[in-house]
């Protein structure tokens, strides 16, 4: 009989085994060992106070607070915290302050409501603490040092008096075009005939220039004798200019209980729903380093006991 000139069985009796014994030790090897090359992230020491500010929100995206403060157990006496900014905002800043002072005894908060750019501007010059404001800081703002605290979800009502005879909704489209001066006419929008009458916040709103460019996609507003710009951002005096013919916008927070106006929907939905297309974020800003009064203040307005003060009915 001829002998078999390849390897005794012997040799591929240990290939098995150490083929097998590789494959279980890598089907196995412990998940650690995968990821030891990937860093785990450190929380900041001081709660997150000194990362970089993020970059301006886009409109309809969901932000990020660049920053966060843990809620603080006691607050020293004396304590003064000067807030200045968006009209939106001064149901939450009274709020916010009501809570934060029974909270706290013996601290003062101090609330403004001069539009968002002047909230800006008493920030960067000291005067203000935090500035209440209705829009994504610019990336001229941030490089001030200035960062942005997302607080609560906004949307921005169109409304008409309630002596207004056109009682129906607009769609996008239509707003646009009311705004931006194309349509003038009440009939024009399935309304009687009657001029349009547009009563208009002053620039240094954030509500105005977020209705500018989420609303009118950056265009301007019409011009001519059928729209009144105000002299202040303040909604009472625009409210009481609405009159029979008038059209206005205003955060929905400050008209949704308003007896005198009624809410416009807008394709169909109105600012309490989820797919309302005119929907914003607010936000709290303040100036690198911020101070002992300021982590405070915002420790307790981004906690769940702040935003339930918030929310709260007067």
């Amino acid at each position: 009989m001829a002998k078999s000139s390849g390897p005794p069985p012997i040799v591929f009796i240990l290939l098995f085994f150490l083929l097998a014994g590789g494959a279980f030790f890598f089907l196995n090897k412990p998940a650690s060992q995968d990821a030891q090359n990937t860093p785990t992230p450190t929380p900041a020491a001081d709660g997150g106070a000194n990362l970089p500010p993020v970059a301006p929100v886009p409109s309809g995206a969901s932000p990020v607070a660049a920053s966060s403060f843990a809620p603080p157990t006691s607050v020293a006496p004396g304590t003064v915290v000067k807030i200045d900014g968006s009209t939106s905002m001064v149901t939450i800043n009274l709020n916010l302050k009501k809570g934060f002072q029974g909270k706290f005894s013996g601290t003062k908060v101090d609330t403004k409501a001069n539009g968002s750019a002047n909230g800006i501007k008493d920030l960067v010059a000291g005067t203000a603490d935090i500035a209440a404001v209705s829009q994504p800081l610019t990336a001229g703002e941030q490089s001030q040092g200035l960062t942005a605290v997302p607080v609560a979800l906004d949307a921005i009502a169109l409304v008409v008096g309630t002596n207004n005879p056109f009682t129906g909704g607009l769609t996008v489209a239509q707003v646009q075009d009311i705004f931006k001066g194309n349509t003038q006419d009440w009939s024009k929008v399935g309304g009687p005939a009657g001029p349009i009458k547009i009563i208009n916040r002053p620039e240094v709103s954030g509500t105005h220039q977020t209705f500018k460019e989420q609303v009118l996609k950056g265009a301007n507003f019409a011009t001519g004798p059928n729209i009144t710009t105000l002299d202040r951002d303040a909604t009472t005096p625009l409210l009481q200019a609405l009159g029979n013919n008038g059209i206005g916008y205003a955060t929905f927070a400050q008209v949704v209980n308003q007896k005198t106006v009624r809410v416009v929907p807008v394709d169909g939905a109105t600012p309490d729903a989820g797919n309302y297309p005119y929907q914003r974020q607010l936000y709290y800003v303040y100036k690198n380093p911020p101070s002992q009064a300021v982590k405070d203040f915002l420790g307790y307005a981004t906690s769940p006991e702040g935003q339930k003060a918030m929310l709260a009915e007067n």
